[in-house]
């Protein structure tokens, strides 16, 4: 198989697009990052004096949930291989999206690139006759 066609069909599958889609996604989450932390940061102080009683509450709740845990399991594998459906879904389809948009600028500059780079199309010079007039 040729290189063209592998990468043809490397290039319509839902896996490539998924994991073009995450790459995606995780760059848009990076770039919300440097704001994000400096939200936390300036909220540091209120965090810290809630803490210890946010870790008591947490606990109790902690002890309750584990009483009930194998019940709810079962539950919850099954809500998370459903959700795990959907997400691939929609990063293959977020995939597809920057994939497509790339490709399209990428085709474009190409395009600019191949019109700047044809070589002048040499037109017929007019014939002209010269004459020359020698000085007497």
């Amino acid at each position: 198989m040729t290189l063209t066609a592998e990468v043809k069909k490397l290039t319509e599958s839902k896996p490539f697009y998924a994991v073009a889609g995450v790459g995606d996604y995780a760059v848009e989450k990076l770039r919300e990052l440097p704001e994000q932390l400096h939200k936390l940061q300036s909220r540091r102080a209120d965090i810290a004096k809630d803490l210890p009683e946010k870790a008591r509450v947490y606990a109790g709740k902690a002890e309750g949930f584990a009483k009930e845990f194998p019940e709810k399991a079962r539950g919850y594998a099954d809500q998370l291989t459903h959700r795990a459906t959907e997400v691939y879904e929609d990063f293959a389809s977020r995939g597809r999206k920057a994939v497509s948009k790339v490709s399209g600028e990428a085709a474009l500059e190409l395009e600019e690139v191949s019109v700047a780079a044809k070589p002048p199309v040499a037109t017929p010079a007019k014939k002209t006759t010269r004459t020359t007039k020698a000085k007497a």
